[in-house]
This record gives structure tokens, sequence and C-alpha cells, in this order.
């Protein structure tokens, strides 16, 4: 995992429990001796997230809808760092921190984990954007009972399915950075096998029903035509942005969706484009990232918006 995340060594449940005692009843002894949770029980995966949050992050309310997708925040934060790599090779190898960075979270969600990791370990401004009013509104009350958040993330509801900047982006408004963890499902049975499997990875039985830790709703899950189409429609959108917003990311679940996503990028005339490998555990993933600025645009938008 990246260097500075600071959930990269393994959990220290006493630790945690010291500050959410809420843990508790979902923490036993593995058969290796050490501590853990059941991973497969959505009670348990919140409430080690709420733990995690607080203690890491600072978060004294952490909260969201049943059902809806309850992410790890380990490989949630691996993101933001490597993205704050990105932009430090616009500048000089320095991660710009502070007020100035602007980034926009394509699909939020209600557990807002992206905007929350920027701020508080970099101080950046997010827009969080989503096309469910109820993850937005779960989002929004998260934020504003949290005082080391509020005012520092602005939501916004996408009312077209088909749009994922149009709508969203304000005219004349610039970001450094967009972030998003695509549907990487084609459909919902696709969603529905695929957490099934992920349930008797676990060692539970196989007529479980998926729970929600694994599922989340299906604009969170799946789009039609999968993460190839989703990242394709992106790239499009992206172009008519090309001189507001600095660099374009997006998680890259299915490595076979990797040569699309060049051809698309190729087809747009991206000026450079950058593949960033991560890994968590067994779990491996990547992030594409692409600008339409080359370095002598890239050092403007550096004096322009970070050296003020």
């Amino acid at each position: 995992m990246h260097s500075r995340n600071l959930l990269s060594a393994r959990y220290d449940f006493p630790q945690l429990l010291a500050s959410s005692p809420e843990l508790a009843p979902f923490v036993t002894r593995a058969a290796h001796g050490d501590e853990s949770i059941d991973f497969a029980d959505p009670a348990a995966v919140k409430a080690l997230n709420k733990a995690l949050l607080k203690q890491f992050y600072g978060v004294q309310f952490w909260d969201i809808p049943a059902g809806y997708l309850c992410p790890p925040i380990p490989g949630r934060a691996d993101y933001i760092h490597y993205a704050a790599d990105l932009l430090a090779a616009s500048n000089g190898g320095e991660v710009p921190r502070g007020k100035s960075v602007h980034v926009l979270d394509i699909g939020v969600g209600a557990n807002c984990v992206y905007p929350i990791v920027g701020t508080r370990e970099y101080n950046w401004r997010f827009v969080g954007a989503d096309i469910d009013p109820v993850a937005i509104r779960a989002a929004k009350h998260m934020v504003a009972a949290n005082p080391g958040l509020a005012g520092r993330i602005d939501f916004r509801l996408q009312n077209h399915v088909e749009d994922i900047f149009e709508g969203i982006v304000k005219p004349r408004e610039e970001f450094d950075l967009t972030v998003s963890n695509p549907p990487f499902h084609a459909s919902a049975e696709e969603a529905a096998a695929s957490n099934l499997r992920k349930a008797r990875n676990l060692g539970h039985a196989q007529s479980m029903e998926p729970s929600p830790n694994f599922g989340g709703k299906n604009t969170e899950l799946w789009y039609e035509g999968g993460e190839e189409a989703f990242v394709r429609r992106m790239v499009e959108q992206s172009v008519p942005l090309a001189t507001r917003v600095l660099w374009f990311t997006s998680l890259i679940s299915k490595k076979e969706t990797l040569p699309s996503a060049y051809h698309f990028l190729k087809q747009a005339n991206a000026v450079d484009v950058k593949t960033i490998n991560m890994s968590q555990g067994q779990k491996v993933s990547r992030i594409v990232a692409w600008t339409f600025q080359d370095e002598a645009q890239q050092q403007q938008w550096r004096e322009r918006r970070w050296k003020k």
C-alpha cells in the first residue's frame, strides 16, 4: 500500500476498541490468534469503518443508509494518496495542499470516503456528485455532523444518468483532479453473482444472500455496458473540459478494461496517460489518469492555482 496510507499496517484492534467500544461485539479471535471481524457481516464492516474513520481521520459521526456500499477504507485512502502523487508530478514533486486544490468525486456515494480522506489528509476542497438523491442526502447529513468537514465538501445531484460532467461542473469552474470508482458490473444479475462468490470465499453458505457490504445499490454496482461503457462515456465527456480540469482519473477494477480505455483516450487525443497500479491483499486494481494539457500548460496551471 502507499507509504503515506495511515491504514497500511494491520488493524490494531485494542487501539480501535479504546476509542470505539461499539466495535467490541464484532471482534473475535481468529484461528491464528489475531483479533479480527467477520468481513462478510455488514454490521461488523460498518462498525470497523466507523472506528477507522474516527481513529485516523477524526470523523466522529459516520453512517450510511441500509443496503448502501460500505467500502474498505484502506483501498479508498490509497487512491487519494496516489492521486496526490499525480498532482505532485505537475508541481515539482511536492503534493499541493490546501483549499486551492479543488477535486471532483464522480459517484461520491453515501459513504463519502474519498472526500473525507482528501480533506483530512491534504486539506483539499471537494465536490461530490451522484445520481442517487438518498446518497446525496446521507452524505450531506454526515458531513454537516462533523465540524472538521463542514463547509469543505459540496454535493451536487446528477439528474441525467447519461451525463457525467454536464450538469455538475459549473460554467468556468475548474478542478485540479477528478476521481471516480465506476460501477464495474454490466447488470444486476452479474453484480449479485459476484457478491455471492465473495461470500462463499469467506466461508459462508452457498445459499446465503449477498450482504450489503458486498452489495450496494444498483447505481453503485452496475451500469449498462459495465465498467468499459462507463469509462468510454467519461473519456468522451472529459474532452470539453480539457482546459478546466488538470487530471482526470478513474479506478479500473478489471484489467480487461485497460486496452479499451487506452483506445478511447487515444481517440480523445489525451496528451498524457498514466496507469497507477494498486494492491490490497490479493485484490489488484489500477488507476488510469489522463490530461489534455502539455508540460507548459501544466506549469501555467501550477503557477496560477497553487502558487498564490
